[in-house]
């Protein structure tokens, strides 16, 4: 199973600047807006990599940091099997985060969301 990372999020407390750095300076294109109960944002692209700007509007979905975090949030994989995924995650002594995925059952604006995962707190440091 070779996983491929599909976007780079970034939490700002300015997404409508953060974006237009992005954009303007490094010439990223804005290929979505997000406007949901969840987070208010934008997902750049270089044409390979996507990378999601987002303001987060609840402690709850803004996972392990508080929604004044700004800097990189997360990395998104796309992966062919999602089952055996989960199960080499569980392996690695990786838990789906609940708490958020439950509150992003809407998602975010995009088309399809995965689960988001957190590892185990006693082996942190890779």
């Amino acid at each position: 199973m070779m996983a491929k990372i599909k976007h780079i999020a970034i939490s700002s407390q300015q997404p409508d600047k953060t974006a237009k750095f992005y954009k303007e300076v490094l010439g990223l294109e804005e290929v979505g807006k997000v406007t949901s109960a969840n987070a208010d944002g934008y997902y750049l692209s270089d044409g390979n990599v996507n990378i999601a700007i987002l303001k987060f509007k609840s402690d709850v979905v803004s996972g392990d940091f508080d929604v004044e975090y700004s800097g990189i949030h997360h990395i998104g994989f796309q992966v062919d099997d999602a089952a055996e995924a989960d199960a080499r995650m569980k392996a690695a002594d990786a838990y789906p985060m609940d708490d958020v995925n439950e509150a992003l059952h809407g998602g975010m604006g995009a088309p399809s969301m995965g689960a988001m995962w957190r590892r185990s707190t006693a082996d942190r440091t890779a």
